[in-house]
């Protein structure tokens, strides 16, 4: 699945989604932070390969890529949100709503005032009166999911009830003018993996545009699809999950603890990497026939089609070498507070990527004029798109280089790996792998089917319906995910983790309640938007490699659209699990939504026409998280006590799903009319589009209003207000 977990990994520096990098200071809605670990052709922060990880077909670091500012000396909680603690204190209440702007009525100001206030005041768990200032104990390493914030940069100053232990010891509190430095950095810090994320995230797209318009999107690009999603998915399985989830952390501590500063695990970290990947490299090339026939078995009975496939996975494997390397370097120097490089290399990748394409346009011609497919392609253009993919990941990985010698980390290979902790590490990385072990068999499961509904239906006439039509639409589908729902909870993961080490359900259920009502305020109108006018968005952006084919992925991203809803939804909700770091439940979670994925996937394989069997297996990845978030609501339900305020949070959706059917009916028709009017070329979808966009969003604001939605109330006077009206 697009596990919410796996693509969080990567967004936080070192992997640790708890303690890695500074909080934003600004609105959660400004930006998109890091990927569905598992997203994009090659290795890159665009979305990535695996549709149940972040965008298929991408990088898996992408979709959400980089590491995730939330994390880090994350910000306070207000006063009225936290139970008292103590001998004389009334036991926490997981019923008491607690009151300021949170949980505020309609005529409130912002309901969004407390995030913003948090952001800029540093946490302070209540003590009881007199007691010693609390020292919070390391978590047990064990989770992946939360840890002490030993990677982030330098701790705030510590609080007026008395010294940090974590500071060095110092009696008086540091000055002002230092704080401000320190919280200038952080800020800088911010910036810069933003900026990097967004500008991968628009290369990682732009590099699909190309993509479609020198191959098309038939069994052309379905080919190039599997072949380069497999370094990916290899990369993942025999170690990405466990390097972001256990060796990273334990790399942090080294540099904590150890005399060297975590040199020496870091060079023994490297030298296991690089032997590791290159034997399992070397293996994969030699198997690419098998990897290739695991991944479609129709393709066994099309010669031609095989043949570029495996001509295609041979150029392509490589690249999991240099994705492992790239990794374990960008982690070494975010453990040195250099966050730049692991956010900006990944552009490297996509320029490569982009101009490789070009440069087969220019040689070949594009794919309207050409019709290539793999009958007729060239020897030479296989390895002129082969050796561009692979040249792209070397180069991301060795733009570190330079970075990690200013950084002054110098490699020596060390295989003294016995007795240091690697050992250990390993083991515990054992939820880890079989959470995407799962992710990966449901993945294997849809590449089969759509692989072979799209060769069916290609020859049927309809090209464009096959694993690049699945991969391109839920690229489409899953950024909104990632740019609204990703940087809600960005703020407010930090308030949930302390809260749960404070043992206040009450916290963790209305902070959870927050993230789940702010990101529908758009989610919500994105998902009809999606059903209203997929048609279009897809002719407009993939027009150039034909419209039949770009129509057909239109449909795809309809039939994703509404899933969108209960996909961010699930999203929040795990965030409370690992607040109390529990991978296991999360993990159990992923199997069942990945085999009802399957389960649906197969039957519109079976009774849908070939021609829209994918677009069944689009609308079934939506019910396998409506499925999935029945389940784990009502897991976290229990743990915090029976209630995550049910009924808030159905009030707020039902409202805006009220909203969004009139408005997605108004959009609709506008786009409808205006292309039966001016047919399916550049400009007659981008006038569709413009005109059914207005007329959803003039009908969805105005509902919503009528049905005074508080959420949406203060979105819109948040925005009028930054914007100074």
């Amino acid at each position: 699945m697009n596990a919410p977990y796996d693509g969080d990994r990567d967004r936080y520096p070192g992997g640790d989604p708890a303690a890695q990098a500074p909080p934003p200071a600004h609105d959660p809605y400004a930006r998109e932070t890091g990927h569905d670990p598992y997203a994009g052709a090659p290795y890159t922060p665009a979305p990535g390969p695996d549709p149940y990880a972040q965008s298929p077909g991408q990088d898996p670091y992408a979709q959400a890529p980089g590491p995730d500012p939330s994390a880090g000396p994350g910000p306070g909680r207000d006063a009225p949100h936290h139970q008292p603690t103590g001998p004389t204190a009334p036991g926490p209440s997981p019923w008491t709503s607690p009151p300021g702007p949170e949980r505020g009525t309609a005529g409130q100001q912002d309901a969004f005032a407390h995030l913003y206030r948090d952001q800029q005041q540093p946490y302070e768990p209540q003590q009881p009166p007199h007691a010693p200032p609390a020292v919070q104990a390391p978590p047990p390493p064990q989770s992946p999911a939360f840890r002490a914030p030993e990677a982030s940069p330098p701790p705030a100053p510590a609080p007026a009830t008395g010294p940090n232990p974590e500071l060095p010891s110092d009696p008086e509190p540091a000055p002002a003018k230092k704080s401000a430095g320190r919280a200038s950095g952080l800020l800088k810090s911010s910036a810069v993996m933003a900026a990097g994320t967004l500008v991968s995230r628009i290369t990682g797209f732009l590099r699909t545009l190309v993509m479609a318009a020198a191959i098309g999107v038939g069994t052309l690009n379905d080919a190039y699809q599997v072949a380069n999603t497999l370094p990916t998915m290899i990369y993942i399985l025999v170690g990405g999950g466990a390097l972001n989830a256990v060796f990273i952390p334990q790399l942090v501590r080294a540099m904590k603890n150890d005399d060297d500063g975590g040199e020496g695990y870091a060079n023994r970290l490297l030298t296991l990497v690089i032997v590791l990947l290159a034997g399992v490299t070397t293996v994969c090339v030699l198997a690419a026939p098998l990897l290739i026939r695991m991944m479609s078995a129709k393709w066994v009975s099309e010669p031609a089609q095989m043949d570029v496939a495996v001509a295609f996975a041979r150029y392509c494997i490589p690249t999991l070498f240099f994705m492992g390397v790239h990794v374990v370097l960008g982690q070494i120097l975010n453990a040195r507070g250099r966050f730049g490089a692991m956010m900006w290399t990944p552009v490297l990748n996509n320029v490569v990527v982009i101009a490789t394409f070009g440069g087969f346009i220019w040689a070949f011609g594009g794919f309207t004029s050409t019709g290539m497919d793999a009958d007729t392609i060239t020897p030479e253009g296989v390895r002129l798109l082969g050796i561009g993919t692979l040249l792209g990941l070397t180069v991301q990985a060795l733009a570190m280089l330079p970075y990690l010698r200013a950084a002054g980390f110098t490699f020596r290979p060390r295989f003294d790996w016995r007795g240091h902790g690697l050992g250990k590490a390993a083991r515990l990385a054992k939820w880890t792998f079989f959470f995407v072990l799962a992710n990966q068999l449901g993945m294997i499961v849809v590449t089969q089917l759509a692989t072979w509904a799209g060769t069916v239906a290609e020859k049927q006439g309809y090209p464009g319906t096959g694993i690049t039509a699945y991969n391109y639409a839920l690229l489409l589908w899953q950024m909104p995910q990632a740019i609204i729902t990703v940087s809600v909870m960005t703020a407010v993961l930090p308030r949930i983790s302390r809260a749960a080490a404070d043992d206040d359900p009450g916290a963790v259920r209305d902070d959870i309640s927050y993230g789940l009502r702010t990101s529908a305020v758009a989610i919500v109108p994105c998902a009809f938007a999606f059903l209203a006018l997929g048609v279009p968005m897809a002719t407009l952006l993939y027009g150039a490699s034909g419209e039949s084919g770009a129509r057909n992925i239109g449909f795809t991203l309809m039939a994703f659209g509404l899933g969108l809803i209960p996909y961010s939804v699930q999203y929040v909700v795990l965030r409370g699990f690992y607040a109390y770091e529990d991978t296991r439940t999360p993990f159990y979670n992923t199997v069942i939504v990945a085999a009802v994925n399957a389960a649906a996937a197969g039957a519109s394989f079976l009774l849908l026409p070939a021609r829209w069997a994918v677009v069944g297996m689009g609308a079934s990845y939506g019910l396998a998280y409506i499925v999935g978030v029945g389940v784990a609501w009502k897991r976290l339900s229990r743990r915090l006590g029976g209630d995550l305020d049910g009924r808030r949070v159905t009030r707020t959706y039902a409202r805006l799903a009220g909203a969004g059917i009139p408005a997605a009916l108004a959009g609709g028709a506008a786009s409808y009319g205006i292309t039966q009017a001016l047919g399916n070329g550049g400009l007659a979808s981008l006038a569709s589009l413009g005109a059914g966009g207005i007329a959803l969003l003039a009908v969805f604001v105005l509902a919503a209003k009528r049905m005074r939605i508080e959420e949406m109330t203060a979105m819109v006077g948040m925005v009028r207000g930054r914007l100074g009206r």
